[in-house]
This record gives structure tokens, sequence and C-alpha cells, in this order.
């Protein structure tokens, strides 16, 4: 992009929203599966509506999830304690429409498909993800994203301690980054939406939420200034809201999940699947492979594509591109990437040990760029950088 300069921006919505009540019950219940039986295998979605969450898909476990009791659980969690709120976790209708996985996609799986790959994990469908990572900020993540999420974590404190009692589960950010090249010079807007109890004049809301929330998030990224735009609830009123106000699905919040746009995504959501499913796993491995790029300083930016076919037990491509920042040709750097990761799909269920409980953290604010997920960790820099011919 050269010297020129432009606006980026990136969105984040808090545990709150619809569809990420129905992405944290997803992994609940998936967590739940592999907490006594880490063979299972997991493609569960959520719906919610008025009163009502509805949860379906495919689930082959030896053990029993109390889908219901899961629901209400994590609802609770997030603060929809009430029907005030847009859902009451107490009162709320749970459905239970899950059936087996089809016999026809398992034995892709377990290696019990076409002869020529008999024996071997293969991956439980076809697709390609992206993972991506850059040098504007510590978590090597892209700097509007990070700064969406962290507000929203901060609004959620304040909320559940009753700091700011008035605030209520449902809540979106976004932030907006004016770029010289890929470097970040200041923070042009923020936009908040926070749900609110009725009888909070809307100066008070906006007031606090720019001084107790986005400055005290902010400050330390030395990107604000005194023309950064604050939009704080712009339609005036956030009273009703969660399911109430806005139907949720699991899965349709991929661009928050993963880069907030400024790396490319794949289609295939996360939320709810087991990590033979490579719309999961594939996205998880192709993370720590940029991620170990950018950290090796062999690119400014990275983007690494793997692309799969149902059953197959290895990636059908592998494509990096690093903008024109890298060190040496992407071509070198792909092969080093052939030569020191294993993406294959059992060799990144066992490289980045996924058969565990981990998933329902994942499902608010963000995958990346968290340090307590194994796709994060940086323990390979130096071998990749000995594989650079």
């Amino acid at each position: 992009m050269g010297k020129r300069p432009y606006l980026f921006t990136s969105e984040s919505v808090g545990e709150g929203h619809p569809d990420k009540l129905c992405d944290q019950i997803s992994d609940a219940i998936l967590d739940a599966c592999l907490a006594d039986d880490p063979e299972s295998h997991v493609a569960c979605e959520t719906f919610a509506s008025t009163a009502l969450i509805l949860v379906g898909g495919e689930i082959t476990t030896e053990t029993f999830v109390d889908v219901q009791q899961v629901a209400r659980d994590i609802s609770r969690e997030i603060g929809y304690t009430d029907s005030d709120y847009g859902l009451d976790c107490d009162s709320m209708a749970v459905l239970n429409m899950i059936h087996a996985q089809s016999p026809d996609i398992n034995q892709g799986v377990v290696g019990a498909g076409l002869k020529e790959f008999e024996g071997q994990q293969g991956a439980g469908d076809q697709g390609m993800m992206f993972g991506f990572a850059c040098k504007e900020t510590p978590e090597l993540m892209p700097a509007p994203l990070m700064y969406a999420h962290s507000i929203l974590r901060k609004a959620s404190e304040l909320r559940k301690t009753k700091t700011i009692p008035w605030l209520r589960p449902d809540s979106k950010s976004q932030v907006t980054i004016a770029y010289e090249g890929f470097k970040p010079v200041r923070i042009d807007s923020v936009v908040v939406s926070h749900q609110h109890d009725p009888d909070v004049p809307y100066e008070t809301i906006k007031e606090t939420i720019i001084e107790s929330i986005i400055k005290p998030t902010l400050e330390s990224s030395a990107l604000l200034d005194k023309e950064t735009k604050f939009y704080i609830n712009p339609t005036g009123r956030f009273v009703i809201g969660g399911p109430f106000g806005d139907t949720g699905l699991t899965g349709r919040k991929l661009i928050v999940d993963s880069y907030g746009g400024m790396g490319r995504h794949g289609g295939g959501a996360f939320s709810g699947k087991d990590p033979s499913k490579v719309d999961r796993s594939g996205a998880y491995m192709a993370r720590y492979i940029a991620k170990h790029v950018v950290a090796a300083d062999l690119a400014e930016r990275c983007e690494v594509q793997l692309a799969y076919a149902i059953g197959v037990p290895y990636p059908v491509s592998i494509f990096v591109e690093t903008f024109g920042t890298g060190k040496v040709e992407d071509l070198a750097i792909s092969k080093a990437i052939e030569e020191v990761f294993d993406c294959s799909p059992a060799g990144i269920i066992k490289k980045l040990d996924l058969k565990k409980p981990i998933y329902k953290k994942t499902a608010s604010y963000g995958h990346f760029g968290r340090d307590e997920f194994s796709w994060e960790k940086l323990d390979l820099v130096d071998a990749l950088k000995k594989a650079i011919k």
C-alpha cells in the first residue's frame, strides 16, 4: 500500500450479543463432550430467539451432555437473568435437536474411507483456512480488532462487578484507525453500542462509556488524540437487546472471531466444531504458522492459506503471502513451512493439543491474539529460521 494514508475499521461484539451467546453455548457443549470423551465428534449449532434456545447438529460421543443445563448455565454466566434484558435463563425454552454424525463423513475422518488413505485421519471436510499475523500490536494482531475487543472486555468487567450497574449484556464496538502504509498512526473514531437500563439519561451513558471504558482501555495505545471521534449508542437508545432484539446463530461473527477483515477468512465457522473439522483446527494452525513467520522476523505481515479435501490426511495446498514485507522470497518461506510444520489433520491436533475442553473461552473476544491458547505459542521460531534456504 506504499505510504498513502487510509482508514481501516474492525468491529467486535460482546459476550451478550445474540450470535456470541450461541457461539458460547455451542462451544460449551463441545467442551462437555471432550471433557469425558476426547474422541467426540461434534458439529453443534445453536439458534436463539425470543425466550428460546434451539440446539441442533451432529454429535457422536460416549458421554452424556445435559444440553438444557449447559444452555441455561451459559446464559446465566453472560448475564441473561431477566426477560427485560432479552432472555431469562430460568424461564426460556431449550429445545434439543441433536443427532448422530453421518457415517459417510465419519469413515473418512477415522481413516476408513478410500484404500489409499486407510488408517490415516482425514480432514473432516473440504475447504480453505487462512491465518494472519502482523507487527501492529504485541500480540502480532491487527490493531483495530484488538482495540475493539479490549473495549468490550472492559465493559463486561465493569458490568459484572456492578461498577456500572445500568449496563445490560448486549454490546458492540468498532474502531477506525488511520494508517500510513502498514503503520497505525492514530485512532480516528470509536463506536460503542451498549444495552442499558431504560431510565439512564443519554448524556450519562455517553460520558460513562467514553471516560470509564474507552479512554482507560485505549490510552496506553498512544493513538487517541483530540480529533478522535466517539459515537456512543448512535440511535440514542439501546434498551431492547439480546435475542429479543435480534435472533442469534452460531458462526455468524467470523470476522470478529478472526482478524477483523484485515486478513482473509475461508468462510468456515469455528464454534461448536471438534478439531477433526479443519474449519477450526486448520485455521488455528494457519495462525500458528503466520505468527511464527512474523515473530521470526521473516516478514512484517504474513498470511497463510491451508486447503484440504474431505478424507485426505494432508493439505492439498499451502500458500504464503507477505504483502511485499518479506525479508526472503515467499516461496522460500513456504518451503520452510512445509519442512517445519505438520499440517496434516492428525499432526495439527497433536501439536496444538486440541482434544481438550478449551473452546468455550475462545467463543468471545476473538480466537487469536490471546496467550492462553496453544496456537499462539512461539516454540518453533528457531526451527523455522534454520529451515530458510
